[in-house]
């Protein structure tokens, strides 16, 4: 029997985001979903885009390296919770539920009209 070395099916981008094999799909989302308890082939049905062994072997690094990926998932959640600040910031919730009402009551108003 030949033994040969399973190739990471991990691939990083140019943001530094990491994705599993061909896909778009992160590795924090297998991750995730393995913490909640969802088996390698549910994970695969939840993203059909992912191969099977893909995710074995993603599940494989992450529980040799789980310290680094956990650091690595920490970092992307706090990048992400800064994006939407900065977001939140530009571009305030406030009132807006009520000027889209609004705006949808003078459409109506408006076609109602004609």
């Amino acid at each position: 029997m030949l033994i040969q070395t399973i190739v990471s099916p991990l691939r990083e981008n140019e943001d530094g985001v990491i994705y599993v094999g061909k896909t778009r799909v992160p590795i924090d989302t297998v991750v995730y979903a393995y913490r909640r308890g969802k088996t390698p082939e549910q994970i695969v049905n939840s993203y059909p885009t992912l191969a099977l062994a893909d995710v074995y072997a993603t599940l494989a690094f992450y529980l040799q390296n789980h310290q680094e990926v956990d650091a690595y998932i920490t970092r992307q959640e706090a990048e992400s919770d800064a994006m939407r600040k900065e977001i939140e910031k530009r571009f305030p919730q406030e009132g807006l539920r009520e000027k889209l009402l609004e705006r949808l009551k003078n459409k109506e108003n408006s076609q109602g009209n004609d």
